[in-house]
């Protein structure tokens, strides 16, 4: 048994194809990440990978859903998506396949 510390990972992402990872593999990455409240993401999507993002506890916005504790989006590949954190919170995200590079900003016209 090995005993870690969410902080020891790259915001948050503990399983898929990097480093540091406690599972190594490019099947499915997952994470557990700390938002404060007014952070944000840019919108991106991915070409391979479909994302599932659970709203642990907070509220925050997505592709202009408001989602808060318990609520699950799932974004498939192509789709695009932002984040904010209307307050603070915590998320759990599902990403598969663990697609590395798999990340695409969007583009404003």
């Amino acid at each position: 048994m090995d005993k870690h510390k969410l902080d020891d990972f790259l915001r948050g992402w503990f399983v898929g194809g990097f480093e540091p990872s406690l599972y190594r593999t490019t099947d499915v990455e997952v994470a557990v990440q700390h938002f404060s409240k007014g952070d944000k993401e840019r919108a991106h999507f991915h070409k391979i990978a479909t994302e599932i993002t659970v709203i642990v506890s907070g509220k925050a916005r997505m592709n202009g859903h408001i989602l808060t504790s318990g609520d699950i989006l799932r974004i498939s590949p192509g789709e695009v998506t932002d984040f904010e954190a209307l307050e603070d919170t915590i998320t759990t995200v599902v990403k598969l396949p663990g697609a590395l590079n798999d990340k695409y900003l969007e583009e404003k016209c």
